[in-house]
């Protein structure tokens, strides 16, 4: 892998996370720009070491473990943006799937699989942007309360 390679798939990294990140930010969420865009980075990052590691000694096992290590680790920091509230609601599940999303698409950036870079960004905005709006449509024709704040455009979760 030559450096030019490296440095297009860890920029296509920060660019899937920073895109997806500007989603959760412009939401007002607890993790934004740079959470997304440090994780989507790492991902690729170790993702690239455990390759180049890989290759010398002909393991490609050894990159597999690494992205499993990669995606169970993740949980941990997607953890730590779910906040349980009063009446035992939950917050942050949205946006700590969208870190765990941008590490399983930083790893795609990595292993240079664009398809699925492309195509998971862009159903990833799409869920993002337009989730809450259907989710709130939905309740409403089916009669039942929606658990969101007027105006905030918060669904629970988020």
């Amino acid at each position: 892998m030559t450096p030019a390679d490296v440095a297009f798939r860890l920029t296509a990294a920060v660019l899937v996370g920073t895109a997806i990140g500007l989603n959760r930010d412009l939401r007002g969420k607890p993790a934004g720009v740079r959470t997304h865009a440090l994780v989507s980075l790492g991902s690729p990052v170790v993702t690239v070491i455990a390759a180049n590691a890989g290759a010398a000694n002909s393991d490609v096992a050894a990159v597999s473990r690494v992205m499993q290590g990669i995606i169970t680790g993740i949980g941990f920091l997607g953890a730590g943006v779910i906040l349980h509230q009063d009446q035992g609601r939950v917050r942050g599940l949205t946006t700590a799937a969208s870190i765990w999303i941008v590490a399983a698409l930083g790893i795609a950036c990595g292993v240079a699989d664009w398809w699925p870079v492309g195509l998971g960004t862009g159903l990833t905005l799409l869920v993002l942007m337009t989730g809450g709006p259907l989710e709130r449509a939905v309740h409403r024709l089916m009669g039942e309360p929606s658990d969101d704040k007027p105006g905030t455009g918060s669904q629970p979760g988020d």
